[in-house]
């Protein structure tokens, strides 16, 4: 079971998963974000871990009876909240004592397995460490709006000022990767959307800015791991969506 709401810290989310039934397999397809997770299973790490950006998707065991709780940063903000650059998480689970000093991880962890509400403590910690430092680079919201209207790296380096090198540096700072994989993820976001509001693979394909219906199967399995008609099984009232 799983479910999202607004956080309190701009332009976040905050989520919650139960484990439900057996131990199951969940697949978290990249969207250029980080996450401040919290497990009520405990461990030696508090339960925090944080979960860096993703180029592929990333099978995680969602066991019985456990609940996590999580922040889910938006693309470029992650790194103003751990304080350190985004590529160095890249592929990543941590544990947040790895990046915080061990004393602040351990009074943060008390907090929330203490709080009847833990996702508003992690909204508080994380708001603390944005304000005590200069914040998210404004660069990432201009360059993210830019990508996601299918801007290309050419076009979006000019619009921000800077050369398409400086660019991909910047970018993988903030993002964990250059503009055109983040580019990549951010149309399949766009192209699963499409199909969860029951449009059709082929209309999907174009309004997404693929070349064409097969160009769209090949970067969602590349990307998530499985074909499209696995990632988004048919529904009777949906259309067969590309294989």
């Amino acid at each position: 079971m799983y479910g999202e709401q607004p956080s309190a810290v701009p332009g976040t989310v905050r989520w919650r998963g139960a484990g439900v039934g057996d131990d199951h397999e969940v697949r978290v397809l990249p969207d250029g974000c980080m996450d401040l997770i919290w497990s009520d299973r405990g461990g030696d790490d508090g339960g925090l871990l944080v979960a860096g950006p993703d180029t592929v998707a990333y099978l995680a065991t969602r066991r019985a009876g456990e609940t996590s709780i999580g922040l889910r940063f938006p693309p470029g903000t992650g790194p103003a909240v751990f304080g350190l650059a985004a590529h160095e998480l890249r592929d990543q689970r941590v544990p947040l004592a790895d990046l915080w000093p061990a004393a602040d991880v351990r009074r943060l962890a008390g907090l929330v397995a203490r709080s009847p509400y833990p996702g508003r403590v992690l909204e508080a910690a994380a708001l603390d460490r944005l304000r005590a430092g200069p914040g998210p680079d404004p660069l990432a919201g201009e360059v993210v709006a830019r990508l996601r209207a299918g801007r290309s790296v050419a076009a979006t380096a000019a619009a921000v000022g800077l050369g398409e090198r400086l660019l991909r540096r910047r970018s993988h700072a903030l993002f964990g990767y250059g503009p055109k994989t983040l580019a990549r993820i951010l149309r399949m976001r766009r192209a699963l959307a499409l199909v969860d509001a029951g449009r059709a693979a082929a209309e999907v394909a174009v309004t997404a800015g693929y070349a064409d219906q097969a160009h769209l199967a090949r970067e969602i399995k590349a990307l998530a791991g499985v074909p499209l008609g696995v990632l988004r099984p048919r529904r009777p009232d949906r259309p067969i969506a590309a294989a």
